[in-house]
């Protein structure tokens, strides 16, 4: 599987909120190098590198030290934390994200949240749920965002971020919900961030959800190397292909792309700060 060519170009730049330069897919292995070149050519002027275990928090942070056009964001993926069988190794763990989230260009804590489609078990289930918890924790005590993954658990995790207070700002990676949750994020200030997914016929609750959401609480990623936007599904995605889905999103707007593109510029730097 070989990865897509360049897309036209974006005429005003905004930045892909969410992806993962970590995992390799495809036929070519690009480099982060070239995923930053690329992506830069077709107005995408910076990314966020997001962390789904230890290891990964840990290189993303890395990167975003010594990369300009990279922030990061670390935790443990909700399918993670069960993995650590106990609580005692799962709290030894988040006390190292803790420490990863001080650093200055780690900007947010995720991608956390929880997920009832892999994870199975009361025991499993309560490690996820304490994970998440923690995390959240993490986000206001360094003031920094809360990058949620939410699969089909929409009804907890909203419980939850009610129940123990919501971060300052709360990001709905990949949005996969209705208009009901639309209407959710949109009471409580919380942002949606559409990804390629977006541009699949059948996903018409997403571009509704899309419709109707303010548009300061709007962002845009990729979630590569998964989500490729039509009609390059099945084959990598990466941050160069963003122009592909703020295209989408303004088309399902009714409004103009380069507006659009300003507009997520904006929201990205409101929710990480500058790149700079």
């Amino acid at each position: 599987m070989s990865y897509p060519p360049l897309p036209e170009a974006l005429e005003v730049a905004t930045y892909d909120n969410h992806t993962h330069f970590d995992i390799a897919y495809g036929d070519e292995a690009l480099s982060t190098q070239q995923q930053l070149d690329k992506a830069a050519s077709v107005g995408i002027k910076g990314v966020v590198q997001v962390g789904v275990t230890l290891a990964t928090s840990k290189w993303s942070a890395e990167l975003a030290a010594k990369e300009p056009r990279v922030l990061a964001a670390v935790a443990l993926h909700p399918n993670e934390a069960p993995e650590y069988k106990s609580l005692a190794k799962l709290d030894e763990a988040i006390g190292e994200i803790a420490q990863l989230a001080t650093q200055p260009r780690v900007r947010a804590i995720g991608e956390t949240g929880l997920d009832f489609f892999r994870t199975e078990g009361d025991d499993a289930l309560a490690l996820q749920q304490h994970s998440f918890e923690e995390h959240i924790r993490i986000a206001k005590e360094n003031d920094i965002a809360l990058m949620i993954h939410d699969r089909e658990a929409h009804d907890q995790v909203v419980a939850t971020l009610k129940r123990v207070g919501a971060p300052n700002k709360v990001v709905f990676h990949c949005y996969s919900g209705d208009v009901d949750l639309a209407q959710i994020c949109i009471d409580n200030g919380w942002y949606m961030s559409f990804a390629g997914n977006i541009t699949i016929k059948r996903n018409e609750h997403l571009r509704n959800s899309l419709a109707m959401a303010p548009r300061e609480l709007l962002l845009v990623e990729t979630d590569a190397p998964f989500l490729t936007p039509e009609p390059f599904r099945g084959r990598p995605n990466a941050s160069y292909l963003v122009p592909i889905t703020v295209r989408k999103m303004a088309e399902v707007r009714g409004v103009d792309v380069n507006e659009l593109a300003a507009q997520l510029t904006a929201n990205t730097e409101t929710v990480y700060g500058s790149w700079n």
